[in-house]
């Protein structure tokens, strides 16, 4: 099959691996900067152009969309799905795993279990917000932060309402969650693949440091998931429409409780904790769906 990796940076250590596995199982693969893609939208023929080129002859593309061109990125992956070309993550699934409030409506709505988590419009009742999560400490988010940034821990009811009074004055969007002491500053990453958890890490946080991602220098092992944990990640990944998912979760309790379900997951941490073949899973979901959406497609041209 000819297939595209829409990414920005084709020196990723993701971009590079999915590259590798996928010429190893004998596909033509090629990266591609959707940034610099052009959609050619008219009557029942939607094209994408690339450096003059036409990109009407792929089977499939792999959406590797930063969160900080998700817009651009998404319009994209939504014309080749114009294009019936099938795609490992779905336009609105991405759309939606980058908006964090609702995700997080979904995630309730679906009955996951959640830290407590508030949402306001610049409220100045910054106590009572504190107070509604349980009190000190409580853990602050950029609606748009990402890989740990946009993140506070506030250790105190004073330095909590100066962080929310702070990012109030700058018009930043946050929210405020409970901070959960029991995870002992580890979480856990699930790595769901076409409905099945393929492979799972707990990432801890570095000595003073209460966030685990690994670009924030935590560490990462492997991990064999209770059921409850596999049952959170596999009904969070469904709920969020996506085929390929990192779901990260906070071991508490009261179970496992979702922090983020992430549409674009490195495979570099979960890989080397698990050393189990990733990128290999991810080509036989899309080897198994591209098929039968090509077969639609020709019923469809006949």
């Amino acid at each position: 099959m000819n297939i595209a990796i829409l990414s920005r940076d084709a020196k990723l250590y993701s971009t590079k691996r999915l590259k590798q596995a996928g010429e190893d199982r004998g596909h033509k693969v090629e990266v591609i900067d959707h940034m610099k893609c052009v959609l050619f939208i008219e009557k029942k023929n939607p094209m994408v152009l690339y450096n003059g080129k036409r990109l009407d002859y792929f089977d499939a593309i792999i959406p590797r969309i930063g969160a900080s061109v998700t817009f651009y990125g998404a319009a994209v992956v939504r014309q080749f799905e114009m294009m019936k070309v099938f795609t490992a993550v779905e336009s609105q699934a991405l759309i939606r795993s980058r908006d964090k409030l609702r995700s997080l409506q979904i995630l309730s709505r679906a009955g996951l279990g959640l830290p407590k988590t508030i949402f306001m419009d610049y409220s100045r009742d910054t106590e009572g917000v504190i107070e509604a999560v349980g009190g000190a400490p409580v853990v602050i988010k950029l609606l748009e932060g990402t890989q740990g940034l946009g993140v506070v821990l506030a250790e105190s009811k004073k330095v909590a309402k100066s962080v929310i009074e702070a990012f109030h004055g700058i018009h930043a969007r946050i929210i405020v969650q409970e901070f959960i002491k029991e995870a002992k500053g580890a979480d856990i990453r699930a790595f769901v693949v076409n409905g099945e958890v393929v492979g799972a890490m707990r990432r801890q946080a570095k000595e003073g440091e209460f966030r685990s991602n690994l670009h924030r220098g935590g560490s990462a092992k492997v991990v064999k998931l209770d059921r409850h944990e596999k049952h959170a990640a596999i009904i969070a990944a469904k709920k969020m429409g996506l085929g390929v998912a990192g779901v990260d979760m906070l071991p508490s309790a009261r179970g496992p409780l979702i922090l983020e379900v992430n549409s674009s997951p490195g495979l570099e941490g979960i890989e080397g904790a698990t050393k189990i073949d990733i990128a290999g899973k991810i080509y036989q979901f899309i080897e198994k769906n591209a098929k039968k959406n090509k077969i639609q497609k020709d019923k469809v041209n006949a």
